[in-house]
């Protein structure tokens, strides 16, 4: 049986929630996004969780989620660290958000040691996506690192409550992805949708469009490719380096353009809800609520 691990991303700022949707709790008994993300996790195949926080959140999570957790399977976390950057690079003055996805993925190297699948903490991805990760990264795939990115049909991932960034893939014939567009201000008018580069000029998107919703699926190869790109990624954005992020779909899209990177794209049914907006809070309590009336998830998840 092959070792599975759970990387979940918890050191985000929520700087438009206005404070760390990570400990926001949306079940009726207190559980986490993280919670319900690990429970299926478990469920699916998966063994290890490592968590990745901020400093300033570690007791805190520690306390509500990873006491919880720590009953069930093994949990190992990681900080990431604004300092954690490679030799000849300094902390630019005024620089306080963290660096971005792909470096919280680089910092849990030491961590993870086998076919691991990464999410955001904020975001309730469902049972089926879960476990067509476990299958994907539990089937032989022959000399080549294995990838893969499970998507949701976009009409699926948006707020009631205000415009969100989605990530638009394009696949090819054989279901791998070949590019994936960031699109921001993306909203409904009506029955459309549309989104805007600009907040004045407004394109319409397909319903039916498939978007990433920062759940991946690697092995630890994909670590070398992040020490590699970091400074190159720092050394670019010089000019923009206190707020420019370093982010897991950009460095994957370069990778999959060089063609070093062929990651299978897994569709999903789920229906994906996060808190962006404060107001999402009660749409996501609603929807897990109903999940447990329908018996998909127990009233107390651990117990």
């Amino acid at each position: 049986m092959t070792k599975l691990t759970l990387v979940v991303m918890a050191a985000g700022v929520g700087s438009r929630y206005g404070g760390p949707k990570q400990l926001e709790p949306i079940g009726p008994g207190g559980e986490t996004f993280s919670d319900y993300s690990v429970y299926d996790a478990l469920r699916a195949g998966f063994q290890k969780v490592v968590f990745i926080l901020s400093k300033e959140i570690e007791e805190a999570f520690r306390n509500l989620v990873g006491k919880r957790i720590e009953r069930h399977c093994k949990t190992e976390y990681v900080i990431q660290r604004l300092e954690d950057l490679p030799p000849g690079f300094s902390v630019p003055e005024g620089r306080k958000k963290p660096w971005g996805t792909a470096h919280a993925v680089l910092c849990c190297k030491g961590a993870v040691d086998s076919p691991f699948c990464v999410i955001n903490a904020d975001d309730f991805y469902g049972k089926d996506s879960f476990q067509k990760v476990a299958h994907f990264l539990s089937e032989p795939h022959g000399e080549s690192p294995p990838a893969c990115l499970v998507v949701h049909r976009l009409a699926n991932t948006l707020s009631e409550h205000g415009p969100v960034t989605r990530g638009i893939c394009q696949v090819d014939r054989e279901g791998y992805l070949v590019r994936i567009d960031e699109r921001h201000r993306v909203k409904r008018f009506g029955q459309k949708i549309k989104y805007s580069e600009d907040g004045e000029h407004w394109e319409e998107v397909s319903p039916e469009s498939i978007v990433s919703m920062n759940m991946w699926g690697f092995t630890p190869h994909i670590f070398s490719e992040l020490e590699a790109r970091f400074p190159r990624f720092l050394q670019e954005n010089r000019d923009d380096i206190k707020t420019a992020e370093f982010l897991l779909p950009s460095v994957v899209h370069d990778l999959v353009k060089e063609g070093r990177l062929r990651v299978k794209v897994l569709p999903t049914p789920e229906r994906w809800f996060g808190i962006t907006y404060q107001e999402d809070r009660e749409t996501a309590r609603r929807a897990v609520a109903e999940l447990v009336r329908r018996g998909v998830y127990p009233e107390r998840l651990w117990e």
